[in-house]
């Protein structure tokens, strides 16, 4: 999974990037100090997978990474080539989501582009220069299927489908909101738009906010009734709380968690809002010689579960020997599991569910 950080510049986004990946993009107080798109490997957070390490003492431990690329800044009139203009259109393409970062706090000695902190006004912005992308593209893909429409009826489907999402485009609204059919979804498979890839704004807000209390932040509020609008999710993280908690390890960061009274990092919540957005679950193996995480998509039966850690393992698929993770915690070993008939054999047409522990066994 690849997350786009986008946000103008100044607003936290590279502060916030940092904090979650530690890969020390530079953050500095003037716009466009990020040039080329950074990338940084996250490890997903996952209380099983430690108890499953205590459990085997495997030789190998590898959990779900989720790939976060914070994108360069951009302004006004991007998609007309201001600032760095289709750069950042063109990095924006490559994720599969969107975290927009929008400053809801003041502070006089960090600008802002704009001279003046408004959240609104800078999604407007942002979001403004995706449609007008959007809008440009769609016109050529309208056009090529209008001239091949005089040949071949059948694309009569796909242009009132195209002309229904321009209409929304040039009423400045994102191309998410139009309700569409997973058969009007495919018609934009060669035509990816960026307004129509899910999104989640996070809301960086001051220090004296950090424990998830912005009840008395007006410009949050305005940016949750934007995300509300849009079904898009808001998540409130103070981005300079964020780099301090990513300095820390093991006890000393529960212990600060603790004294600042977050009940969960921006990045955990950051990361299970992702998961939720994209429909994400994980399933587990575990044994003596490695304990591992499989990101697949709710929904995904289990040969092609299968095929995520071999193709041979989808290909000569013979069933999946399941057991529930909170049946292994509480029986203690996959023995005791096994005794108690808590270990399921499953077919073809199994679904996997999150936290599942399987053994495939297959046959080429």
């Amino acid at each position: 999974m690849k997350l786009g950080i986008v946000g103008l510049p100044n607003v936290g986004k590279s502060t916030l990037f940092n904090a979650l990946t530690n890969a020390g993009a530079e953050s500095a107080n003037y716009p466009f100090c990020t040039i080329e798109p950074n990338v940084g490997v996250v490890v997903v957070p996952d209380k099983r997978m430690d108890k499953l390490a205590e459990m085997y003492n495997p030789e190998k431990y590898t959990p779900a990474i989720i790939e976060f690329v914070d994108i360069a800044g951009l302004v006004k009139g991007a998609a007309q080539g201001e600032g760095l203009g289709n750069k950042f259109l063109s990095h924006i393409r490559e994720v599969d989501a969107i975290i927009h970062v929008v400053r809801c706090f003041e502070d006089a000695n960090i600008v802002h582009v704009d001279g003046k902190v408004d959240p609104l006004r800078d999604v407007d912005t942002i979001t403004m220069e995706l449609i007008f992308s959007d809008m440009e593209m769609l016109e050529r893909r309208l056009n090529n299927s209008r001239k091949a429409l005089k040949g071949d009826k059948a694309y009569a489907a796909e242009i009132a489908v195209f002309e229904r999402v321009m209409a929304a485009l040039e009423e400045g609204k994102s191309a998410r909101t139009v309700e569409l059919s997973e058969e009007e979804l495919a018609y934009f498979k060669e035509t990816p738009l960026l307004t129509m890839k899910p999104i989640i704004y996070v809301a960086n807000v001051s220090e004296d906010e950090a424990s998830g209390d912005v009840s008395g932040n007006e410009g949050f509020a305005a940016l949750k009734a934007r995300a509300d609008e849009e079904k898009a999710e808001v998540i409130p993280v103070c981005a300079q709380i964020e780099a301090e908690i990513a300095q820390l390890d093991g006890e000393d960061k529960e212990m600060f968690l603790t004294d600042m009274g977050i009940a969960e990092s921006g990045l955990d919540r950051l990361i299970h809002a992702s998961y939720s957005l994209l429909g994400l679950i994980s399933y587990l193996t575990a044994g003596p010689k490695e304990v591992r995480a499989w990101t697949i998509t709710r929904g995904t039966k289990a040969p092609q579960a299968a095929g995520k850690i071999h193709s041979d393992f989808e290909r000569g698929f013979i069933r999946a020997e399941v057991v529930a993770y909170d049946d292994l915690m509480r029986l203690g070993s996959m023995n005791a599991a096994k005794e108690a008939g808590l270990v399921r054999s499953e077919g073809k047409e199994y679904v996997m569910q999150d936290g599942d522990i399987v053994l495939f066994r297959f046959n080429v």
